[in-house]
């Protein structure tokens, strides 16, 4: 019979152990691969545009719909994870991204295409973020922020690396080719990982001292529940719309500038490099100043970053900006999971960890089209940089609200 100290000690081994650390590289490698299907849509709007002869606001559908499937996919996907584990969701998920790379490759008009990102691809995409953060934030409780914040580093580390893979790739064998070369590389490289998370998680208390395991001093909020989700759902999509503008935009913006594809590609992954090491300083700085102050911080970053691009247009200027831009505002997103976790019941972490994502990720997709429609009505991307700032102030400002009704104290007891 397995005593009970048994128990605690098997369940202090497994958070924080080595086992943890296995699963955090594995989920960092799943996040890589499976947030591809985010950002080659963003590199091939400019050959799609130019294929099938549409303006710039119609090239900017295709991502936003995968934005919309990516955003519904981290609420549904993160639910089914609470109740039956990451394995089979990434499985899946590899299946979708293959056959909607595929199939996009083999279409003939731009609302095909819009179509297929969404419902297979973007929805495949959920599956390595918000629900494979909310997965890893149960196999550590010192060290959640920097764990939870190199989970998501995975989708920017997709965005420095896949670009200008992806740009060459066009360059030499057409976008068409290139996408289904990316199908098979999902299915090949993301199922292997997912068997290699097939360990439940450890039920999720804290570790002790003495190294067992049981409930200790967290965070309250004196707030509702639902309220607080509420306006975390706000916030994400302001700080998300604000976001979007370069990371949407920063291609096309290069080629209206004279620049070209290849110089907008290198910037995208430079900016995008930046935010890998932006979301791990700020993971370690949430382990000791709390999710609301850390998001609170990159809101602030990100709003002046994002006015940088308004008087600076030069070549060398975007590259220094577009660094400044990652370095700013790559915290912000895992923040709000490190919220969750921190006022939010642990039981409910995938569906509630989904359920801001969405939000954050809805923001992206507004403001990816949104964007793109100031440009077509004004023919310049300032009014569209001044619209994302406008945004970034809802974000600080609820943001700001949250901090005045947080008070530090014993955990709540919707949070046990």
């Amino acid at each position: 019979m397995t005593s009970h100290s048994d128990t605690s000690g098997a369940r202090a081994s497994a958070i924080d152990g080595p086992y943890a650390l296995f699963r955090l590289a594995v989920s960092i490698l799943l996040a890589t691969m499976g947030s591809i299907g985010m950002w080659a849509v963003v590199v091939v709007m400019p050959a799609v545009q130019e294929e099938f002869g549409v303006d710039r606001a119609d090239a900017s559908l295709p991502y936003t719909l995968t934005m919309v499937g990516f955003a519904v996919g981290n609420a549904i996907v993160g639910r089914f994870v609470d109740r039956y584990g990451i394995t089979l969701p990434i499985i899946v998920a590899a299946t979708a991204l293959a056959l909607g790379f595929v199939l996009a490759a083999m279409t003939t008009a731009i609302w095909q295409i819009a179509v297929i990102q969404g419902l297979l691809i973007g929805i495949g995409t959920s599956a390595s973020f918000g629900p494979l953060i909310a997965d890893v934030s149960h196999w550590f409780s010192r060290r959640r922020g920097i764990a939870v914040a190199a989970t998501a580093s995975g989708n920017y580390l997709a965005g420095a690396i896949w670009p200008t893979l992806i740009e060459g790739f066009i360059r030499t064998e057409g976008w068409r080719t290139t996408y289904m070369g990316i199908g098979v590389l999902c299915i090949c490289v993301m199922v292997p990982l997912a068997l290699c998370l097939r360990r439940p998680p450890p039920q999720d208390h804290p570790v002790r001292a003495d190294g067992t395991v049981g409930p200790q001093p967290g965070r309250s909020i004196d707030i509702s529940p639902r309220l607080l989700q509420i306006m975390l759902a706000m916030a994400g999509i302001g700080c998300c719309v604000a976001m979007s503008m370069p990371q949407v935009h920063i291609v096309a913006y290069c080629v209206d500038l004279g620049y070209g594809v290849a110089r907008g590609a290198e910037m995208l992954s430079l900016m995008l490099a930046g935010g890998v090491v932006s979301r791990l300083i700020f993971g370690l700085l949430a382990d000791y100043m709390g999710g609301i102050r850390t998001l609170l911080l990159g809101s602030i970053l990100q709003a002046v970053a994002l006015s940088l691009y308004l008087p600076f247009d030069g070549l060398t200027s975007l590259y220094v900006v577009s660094l400044i831009f990652g370095l700013s505002q790559g915290g912000i997103v895992p923040s709000y999971a490190i919220i969750v976790r921190e006022y939010l019941p642990a039981r409910e972490a995938g569906q509630r960890v989904g359920i801001v994502m969405m939000m954050t990720i809805m923001g992206m997709a507004l403001g990816g089209w949104l964007s793109g429609w100031i440009y077509d009505a004004t023919g310049s991307y300032q009014a569209a940089l001044i619209n994302g700032i406008a945004f970034n102030m809802l974000n600080i400002t609820i943001m700001l609200l949250l901090l005045w009704r947080t008070t530090r104290g014993p955990r709540a007891a919707v949070a046990a």
